[in-house]
């Protein structure tokens, strides 16, 4: 599934303008009128947004809508922020010691595209090497736009995965051996191969099997992270051990595994409907 990012490039440079000039309440609001274009013009997100509520037996109403997009307008904007003046932001964690430790040791680390997960790579709790294997179809004026912000951080590392397969795995391998961590994605499988599908809110729906093929290869643990806004500049950082019985056939180690990402994924979205940014029809065939 290749999904482009949303917004534009001339729209976050603008924004990101304003911000130096007026801070970060300005800019808060400022997405308020923001949230409202696409409120009006991106129906075909209305239309899929519309089939996730109806899996989570919420009332899709116009409110519910806008809110969505407006958590979604302020992740993204806190994306470029946060790169730029860490600093500002304030970071909550639940077991921060399994996290250090796991991310010191090198582990498989499995994010989300939910909430501000990008928001950390200004603050980590661990001088580890992260290698954030990812494919991520953005607009090239967003990237030049993220690019020209010197980031605060010198061992967030990105494994893109547009690049060579070969090259890919290879990089992947080298990080494992080194005792680096190496982050995926892993609710949204972009390359056949490494697709499985798995019930999730009450339907068949394909997700990332390639975090877990590569933990049962290397017997390398597996730590689930989510990273949810919970107010201006502030955000609530979960993380859990997913477990994998490396006694079992690879087949089945992997779908345990699988199963028990996804139901953590399904509690978290239950909990904050709005934070998931899979902004297309999850369940569809394409």
């Amino acid at each position: 599934m290749a999904t482009i990012q949303r917004g534009s490039g001339w729209s976050i440079k603008l924004v990101f303008t304003l911000y130096k000039f007026f801070g970060y309440k300005f800019t808060y609001y400022l997405m308020y009128p923001v949230t409202f274009f696409y409120f009006i013009f991106a129906t075909n997100v209305y239309r899929d947004l519309k089939i996730y509520y109806e899996k989570l037996h919420i009332p899709f109403t116009k409110k519910v809508y806008y809110n969505h997009l407006f958590m979604f307008a302020i992740c993204m904007v806190d994306r470029f922020i946060s790169k730029y003046d860490c600093n500002s932001y304030n970071f909550t964690y639940e077991n921060k010691e399994l996290i250090k430790e796991q991310v010191d040791n090198g582990s498989i680390l499995l994010l989300s595209h939910f909430g501000g997960w990008s928001v950390t790579n200004c603050k980590t709790l661990s001088t580890n090497n992260i290698n954030v294997v990812m494919k991520e179809v953005i607009l090239e004026s967003i990237k030049k736009i993220e690019n020209s912000i010197n980031s605060p951080l010198k061992n967030i590392n990105i494994i893109d995965q547009s690049a060579n397969p070969i090259e890919v795995s290879i990089k992947i391998a080298n990080a494992i051996s080194n005792k680096e961590c190496v982050a995926f994605m892993a609710d949204r499988a972009v390359d056949p191969k490494f697709s499985q599908k798995v019930e999730f809110l009450g339907e068949l729906a394909s997700f990332n099997t390639n975090p877990f093929k590569v933990a049962y290869k290397t017997k390398t643990h597996i730590t689930l992270a989510f990273v949810i806004n919970i107010g201006l500049q502030s955000y609530l950082i979960k993380a859990k051990e997913i477990k994998m019985d490396f006694s079992l056939n690879e087949k089945s180690a992997v779908t345990n595994s699988l199963i028990e990402y996804v139901k953590n994924l399904e509690d978290i979205v239950k909990k904050y409907p709005n934070q998931w940014f899979n902004l297309y029809n999850f369940w569809g065939n394409k």
